[in-house]
């Protein structure tokens, strides 16, 4: 601890000061000097009790300087904001991360966070527990297993999106792929997210379909997934190895095509008839610690404007 040279000098400074000058300090300039004195060394070794010592010994300098109203006013901090958890679909990132720089804009001290993964990822990480207040999913299923686990309520999730499949491959198309045919061809690299996200499920449907219809080998179906080289575990994985050249082909969603994707794929588009139309849910987490922050979330969603954002990156609006 400082041992309060410095402050005793300065006060045997000011002393001298008063006597060149030839001023004689009264009783009580002598005595608030030695108060204030004692003040300073006193600070030296702890601030705090000198502010209380200031506020009480001289009550007039605290109510003289900005001391009382500075203890007690705070500045805005971290601390003071809301987070909102939202997990959505891998698929829904670019949509959704405008809308949430939206809804933060209407809701000051609210800041969105969001978790994308594949909809089985997610599902899984709420039912053990994760802190969420919304889930979008890519599919019904996912929605389902957390309403049998207790954390949503039934009937209280919503359709908000619709999507579509579409096959795309490298800009430089090294496997000459032109047609849905082309995707059985012998020692094809294809990527599909795998059965168990939502995106992998509708590839595996589509492929059912196309396996039906008279266009089509009946062993389509059989010879695509021979030319499988790895299952992903979302649809952006699929989307990436695909533009990176990792793969000859893919299956992701339409919405999913962004101009800065489309520079690097080519797309082949899937019949209406053989292409499978996914629905999107919505639900709050019933155990969320901020309910209505949550049910506002999802009316921006729902929204015209929520919409219409979901429309500008390839989602099939619902309202």
């Amino acid at each position: 601890m400082p041992d309060g040279s410095d402050s005793s000098t300065h006060g045997i400074n000011n002393a001298t000061h008063w006597e060149e000058k030839n001023i004689t300090p009264t009783r009580s300039q002598f005595l608030s000097s030695i108060l204030l004195l004692a003040v300073l060394v006193f600070a030296a070794c702890s601030p705090l009790a000198a502010q209380e010592l200031v506020q009480t010994a001289i009550p007039s300098v605290a109510t003289n300087s900005n001391l009382e109203s500075s203890a007690t006013v705070q500045a805005p901090t971290a601390n003071n904001s809301t987070t909102l958890y939202v997990f959505a679909a891998a698929s829904l990132t670019e949509a959704f991360e405008g809308i949430a720089r939206s809804f933060e804009a209407s809701h000051p001290g609210v800041r969105v966070v969001l978790n994308f993964a594949g909809s089985q990822q997610l599902a899984q990480q709420i039912i053990q527990g994760s802190p969420a207040d919304v889930f979008a999913s890519a599919n019904q299923k996912q929605i389902d297993a957390v309403i049998a686990d207790g954390r949503i309520a039934p009937d209280t999730a919503q359709p908000f999106a619709q999507n579509q499949l579409v096959v795309i491959v490298p800009k430089d198309n090294p496997a000459q792929i032109t047609r849905l045919q082309d995707l059985s061809n012998a020692d094809l690299r294809l990527v599909l997210a795998a059965k168990e996200v939502p995106v992998g499920q509708y590839s595996i449907e589509f492929l059912d379909k196309a396996s039906q219809d008279a266009n089509f080998d009946p062993a389509y179906k059989a010879a695509v997934l021979k030319n499988v080289v790895s299952y992903e575990d979302n649809v952006k994985a699929v989307l990436s190895k695909v533009g990176l050249g990792e793969a000859d082909a893919g299956i992701v969603y339409l919405s999913d095509i962004s101009a800065d994707n489309a520079a690097r794929i080519l797309q082949i588009e899937i019949p209406k008839a053989l292409n499978v139309i996914a629905t999107y849910p919505i639900a709050p987490v019933q155990d969320s610690a901020n309910g209505e922050l949550a049910a506002a979330f999802i009316a921006l969603v729902l929204s015209a404007e929520g919409q219409s954002s979901l429309a500008n990156f390839g989602f099939i609006p619902v309202k």
